[in-house]
């Protein structure tokens, strides 16, 4: 261990803090740990940053315009507008003809696709990506059902998946949670060094899982990919690009600190790392590794970026080094445009 021995301790205690927090010990995934995001619901805000393509009724405002609820503004009158939506005082003002505009009130289903396949059961600091993924999943389905929408989506590893169409009331969060607890279960007893032919088998997995979100999400739907991007491939930036035709995508990429630096050392200390099958060493406290390491590790992140904004989606990155709660906090991110 690079720490000494007071710092490993001071640094544990602290690490204990938060986990104790956050109910979670960050390998495990419970079902108390994703009911506590229940009353943190304000920490985001799902409000629409994208025109939708289709017209539904519904309860949350549209940034379509037309003959809704709710008072927008008043623009020139144009051919083809409702002439009962005339504003007669601001024509009489200025003597030319305006028209009032309403913003539409849409209901739209908030599908929430989270990956717990292996390559998510790592985590060198707080928590697991997988566990981070869960919690993330959860915070955005108990605020989803707070503003009324339905809730569903996909819960997946390499192994399977659980789909549930969108679902209003408590019950529809419930059943979500209750599926991210019972796969990621699965997904702990499962996790061993991966072959090659498993590697690949897993690549099509995720594509497969995109292929069934998009089948899943509706005209108008808003849909939460929760991934860390591993096992992005162009038949699965394929299938979010036609998603994104039709709906607002946010994929959020959860990472973990080591995969962007390695950890700072005093002195130099040779380690060895491996995935489960390759066995690689590293010497930290080496300035010129560190910096190699970090560069590499920044054009690899930038290219999942590059492949998903491609694709249409708006992308959200998170740490599983720090709570939600401490990253939406302090600004790290941002839920709207």
């Amino acid at each position: 261990m690079w720490f000494s021995s007071k710092k490993q301790k001071i640094a544990q205690q602290d690490t204990n803090k938060v986990l104790a927090d956050v109910l979670s010990n960050g390998i495990e995934l419970t079902i108390e740990e994703l009911i506590q995001y229940q009353s943190k619901t304000s920490l985001i805000n799902l409000a629409a940053a994208k025109n939708l393509h289709s017209k539904m009724s519904g309860n949350y405002l549209a940034r379509t315009k037309g003959r809704g609820m709710e008072f927008d503004e008043v623009r020139h009158y144009q051919n083809g507008d409702d002439i009962r939506a005339i504003d007669w005082r601001v024509t009489a003002r200025t003597g030319k003809t305006h028209t009032k505009l309403f913003k539409e009130e849409v209901e739209r289903p908030v599908l929430i696709a989270t990956d717990l396949s292996e390559n998510m059961l790592f985590g060198s600091q707080l928590l697991f990506k997988s566990v981070q993924a869960a919690h993330l999943a959860s915070l955005v389905a108990w605020h989803a059902k707070s503003r009324g929408d339905r809730v569903g989506g996909i819960v997946f590893n390499q192994h399977s998946h659980a789909e549930l169409k969108p679902r209003s009331r408590l019950q529809g969060v419930l059943h979500y949670l209750h599926i991210l607890s019972k796969i990621h279960h699965k997904s702990m007893q499962s996790q061993n060094g991966l072959t090659d032919e498993e590697q690949t088998q897993n690549m099509n997995s995720f594509e497969e899982n995109c292929g069934r979100i998009r089948q899943l999400a509706k005209p108008g739907s808003l849909v939460y990919l929760i991934t860390d991007g591993f096992h992005l491939t162009p038949e699965s930036i394929r299938h979010l690009a036609n998603i994104t035709r039709h709906c607002e995508l946010v994929v959020c990429l959860i990472t973990d600190p080591l995969e962007h630096d390695l950890p700072d050392s005093e002195r130099k200390i040779s380690v060895a790392v491996t995935d489960g099958d390759e066995r690689q060493q590293f010497t930290l406290g080496d300035d010129n590794i560190a910096i190699r390491y970090s560069e590499q590790a920044a054009r690899i992140n930038k290219k999942k970026e590059e492949l998903l904004s491609k694709a249409g989606a708006r992308i959200l990155n998170f740490s599983s080094g720090e709570t939600l709660e401490t990253q939406l906090k302090n600004g790290v991110t941002s839920w709207s445009r």
